[in-house]
């Protein structure tokens, strides 16, 4: 099947605990484990920006996301992160439109994030409208009043285009993905073989992050 971003395709499909034999054998490589971007991405200036491309719906997103959210407590503060939630279905733009509402409030803590993906991936909610949305998210102690007037503003609409731009520009046909330095796209579907778990994958993935982290710094 074709992975695009029309249907958004999920990438991976598990992975192994070992590493690479190319990780082995000198390092992640290009054409392999990464690809160079391009057209360079705009970043953060002075710093080493990763992005991670999300949606809420995908499993492999929320099998990745307690991965990253550990790795991130380790970034050196040189590094900088966002999210760029993306998908080209209505449902997945209204997940991106809540994300983002939620990040223009200030409420997109980490518990919050975390609670939308369990309330997907565990609780099986669907959410397929604005009213479920709402629902959501004043479940998870967020203020629904000021979560309505973020969720149609002229930011958040300019966030949802933004960030279907910033994917196109970066290749992004499947989630998820991470773009380091604005010029490298990696993600646990490219690091992996057959068998291997999902952990492992992601795990790998990250450590292929790191490596594109350094490469960036010395402008490779």
């Amino acid at each position: 099947m074709k992975r695009r971003d029309v249907t958004f395709a999920l990438a991976a499909t598990g992975l192994a605990a070992t590493v690479p034999a190319a990780f082995a054998q000198g390092g992640p490589v290009e054409g392999r484990q990464y690809v160079r971007l391009g057209q360079a991405l705009p970043g953060t200036p002075g710093k080493v920006e990763v992005i991670e491309f999300f949606f809420y719906k995908c499993p492999h997103c929320f099998a990745f996301d307690p991965l990253l959210e550990a790795w991130l407590h380790q970034l050196p503060a040189d590094v900088a992160f966002r999210r760029v939630p993306v998908g080209q279905q209505a449902m997945l733009k209204l997940h991106a439109r809540m994300y983002y509402a939620l990040e223009a409030m200030g409420a997109l803590t980490p518990q919050v994030h975390a609670g939308i993906f369990n309330a997907f991936h565990r609780a099986g909610m669907d959410a397929n409208d604005e009213a479920a949305v709402v629902a959501l998210v004043g479940k998870l102690g967020v203020d629904t009043p000021k979560f309505k007037a973020a969720f149609s503003s002229f930011g958040v609409n300019g966030k949802l285009a933004q960030g279907q731009k910033l994917a196109e520009l970066a290749g992004v046909d499947g989630v998820p993905a991470l773009v380091v330095g604005g010029r490298f796209r990696t993600a646990p579907s490219m690091v992996g073989s057959p068998g291997q778990s999902e952990a492992a994958q992601g795990q790998q993935a990250l450590a292929v992050a790191d490596f594109l982290i350094r490469l960036s710094r010395g402008k490779g």
